[in-house]
């Protein structure tokens, strides 16, 4: 009979070394995505819907935004929870305000950004969930339901991004948001069918 190892937790380097790859996975998915001029979902999604329309910067948005749902994650994901999102947030603010400067796009057909921007920012995401944090904001409330109620965060993150991308069709032209939708269908496909939880040894 094979024998079954007792789960381990990941060491303090683990997790820095997966939520810093994750981040940065996910801040290059970000770049891309705004070089192309295409929104996204989630709470990312709103940060950049304000930031085309107003010109203030994204990552200020989206740190900013980011604030009332940490009260949340610390009352139904705990702190370490909590700390670690705060962490992640704060670190991809950062780099969407690094990484236009230092990494200049020359050219990059839509369709292709979309995607670039769905398997990078999927990707990314998966490794934050893993080491048991997340970007915040509604990324929060999917995990929360998908702890709580067995729902996948992908499916409910989806739910979340047909809504947004339902107000952004009164803002933008119709082929930005397709295209954009492309993006969102492509990363939430990721998560949907990869963050399960009972196939993790290691939490």
């Amino acid at each position: 009979m094979r024998s079954v190892s007792t789960p381990t937790r990941h060491s303090v380097v683990e997790d820095l070394q997966g939520l810093g790859i994750g981040v940065f996975a996910c801040s290059i998915g970000l770049h891309v995505l705004t070089q192309v001029g295409l929104i996204t979902g989630q709470t990312a999604g709103i940060a950049v819907i304000i930031s085309y329309l107003t010109s203030w910067s994204f990552g200020a948005v989206f740190f900013a935004i980011n604030l009332p749902f940490y009260w949340l994650a610390w009352l139904r994901m705990g702190p370490e929870f909590t700390l670690k999102s705060i962490i992640s947030v704060t670190l991809l603010s950062a780099l969407t305000e690094f990484l236009p400067a230092h990494f200049e796009i020359v050219r990059l057909d839509t369709w292709l950004g979309a995607t670039v921007f769905g398997v990078l920012t999927g990707l990314g995401l998966l490794g934050v969930f893993r080491h048991n944090g997340s970007l915040g904001g509604l990324g929060i409330v999917a995990l929360i339901v998908q702890d709580r109620l067995g729902f996948r965060a992908g499916y409910v993150q989806l739910g979340a991004d047909a809504m947004i991308f339902a107000t952004a069709l009164m803002l933008f032209d119709t082929t930005t948001v397709l295209w954009s939708l492309l993006g969102a269908v492509i990363l939430n496909t990721v998560i949907a069918f990869n963050h399960r939880r009972d196939r993790y040894i290691a939490t």
